[in-house]
C-alpha cells in the first residue's frame, strides 16, 4: 500500500445521531421530506449532495440547501471519533501516505482531526465545500506528483528517500457508504469498507468493497497483513502507559520507563515555575513614586535596566497571575 484514503463520517467518526441532528433541522427549514434518520441515510447511497439535490426543486433551491447545510455543520457537528480509529491511522501514517476525502465542510474536518491529535497524520484534506466529487478529488490525488510525500504524525511532510506518487492499485478507500464505493471503484482504486457506519456490510460488498472490517483493527491487519504487529514509530508512537508492578510493601509504583508526553509536559511546567519566580523576585514591594531606576536579574547573569514606576495595582495583578501559574 502506498496510499490509503479515509472518508470522515462514519468511517473515522461516529456520525448517524450527531449528523441526523443537523440535516433534520435544515430538512424543516426546507420542507424536503426526508422525515426519518433512515431515509437521510439513504442518501448517502450516491453523492450525498446530488441526492439532496434531487429533493429540492430547482438549482438555485438545491444550492440553497447545500450553503446552508455546511453552515450548520460548520458551527454545530461534532462528532466523536470511533473508538480505535486513532491508533489505526497512527499505525498506517507510519508506511503510508494518508489522506481524507469528505463531503462534510473544510472547518469541520479540521476541528474534527485537531481534536483528535490526528491533524499532522494526513498529508491532504479534501472537504465538499472545496471538493465536492470524491472521484474528482480521488483523480486529483493521484495525478498530483506530491501526493506520495506523506506525514509522519508531524508537522512537515517525510522528504526522505524515494516517494512515487500513489498508483490506482497501491491506493485504498476506507470508508462506511455504498456510494462512496461505487465512486472509488470508478476511480480504479481499491476500497475497503467499515461495519459500524451507515451502510451495511452486505450493501457496501455488493456495491463493490473487496473487504468489509467489523473492528477498526482490522483494517490495520488487512492491509499491512504481518507488518501490523509492529508498533508506530517515531511521531507517530502512541505514549504508554507506566505499568503499575506490585513491590511488595503495599504500595504501587511504575517499571520505570519513561513517558515522553507526561515528562515533556512536567519539564515545561518546570520552566513556567522558574520564570514565574523569576518575574516575583524582581518586582519591587511597593511604586516608587520617583520612579528611580532598579535592575532586572537575567537568568545568564547580565541585568536590565528599568524604572520602578508601576501603579500598585498592577503589581498586585502581576503577582496574582505569577502565583496561579
Amino acid at each position: 500500500m502506498r496510499a490509503v484514503v479515509f472518508d470522515l463520517d462514519g468511517t473515522l467518526v461516529q456520525t448517524r445521531v450527531a449528523s441526523w441532528e443537523v440535516f433534520s433541522r435544515i430538512n424543516d427549514r426546507f420542507s424536503l421530506g426526508v422525515d426519518s434518520p433512515e431515509r437521510y441515510f439513504d442518501l448517502f447511497r450516491n453523492n450525498v449532495f446530488a441526492s439532496i439535490r434531487t429533493l429540492c426543486r430547482d438549482e438555485a433551491h438545491a444550492d440553497e440547501v447545500k450553503a446552508a447545510f455546511l453552515a450548520l455543520l460548520r458551527t454545530d457537528y461534532t462528532p466523536a471519533m470511533i473508538p480505535g480509529m486513532s491508533d489505526v491511522v497512527r499505525r498506517l501514517a507510519g508506511d503510508c501516505t494518508l489522506a481524507v476525502m469528505s463531503s462534510n465542510a473544510m472547518q469541520v474536518l479540521r476541528r474534527v482531526l485537531v481534536a483528535g491529535d490526528l491533524a499532522f497524520c494526513f498529508a491532504h484534506v479534501f472537504g465538499g465545500d472545496v471538493a465536492p466529487d470524491k472521484r474528482a478529488a480521488i483523480r486529483a490525488f493521484l495525478a498530483d506528483s506530491g501526493s506520495g510525500f506523506g506525514r509522519r504524525c508531524a508537522a512537515d511532510y517525510d522528504e526522505a528517500g524515494q516517494h512515487p506518487a500513489p498508483d490506482p492499485a497501491g491506493t485504498v478507500l476506507v470508508t462506511d457508504t455504498a456510494g462512496d464505493v461505487r465512486d472509488a471503484r470508478e476511480t480504479g482504486i481499491r476500497v475497503v469498507g467499515v461495519a459500524w457506519g451507515m451502510h451495511s456490510v452486505d450493501e457496501l460488498l455488493d456495491a463493490g468493497a473487496e473487504f468489509v472490517a467489523l473492528w477498526p483493527q482490522e483494517i490495520t491487519a488487512y492491509l499491512l497483513g504481518d507488518a501490523a504487529v509492529e508498533p508506530p514509530g517515531g511521531a507517530c508512537a502512541v505514549p504508554a502507559r507506566p505499568v503499575e508492578k506490585d513491590c511488595g510493601c503495599g504500595c504501587s509504583g511504575t517499571d520505570g520507563q519513561d513517558d515522553p508526553v507526561r515528562e515533556a509536559a512536567a519539564a515545561r511546567r518546570r520552566r513556567r515555575t522558574a520564570a514565574r519566580s523569576h518575574v516575583l523576585a524582581a518586582l519591587p514591594t511597593a511604586p516608587a513614586p520617583d520612579c528611580s531606576k532598579a535592575t532586572l536579574p537575567q537568568p545568564d547573569g547580565s541585568k536590565v535596566a528599568l524604572l520602578q514606576c508601576v501603579p500598585a495595582e498592577l503589581l498586585a495583578a502581576v503577582r496574582a497571575v505569577c502565583a496561579d501559574g
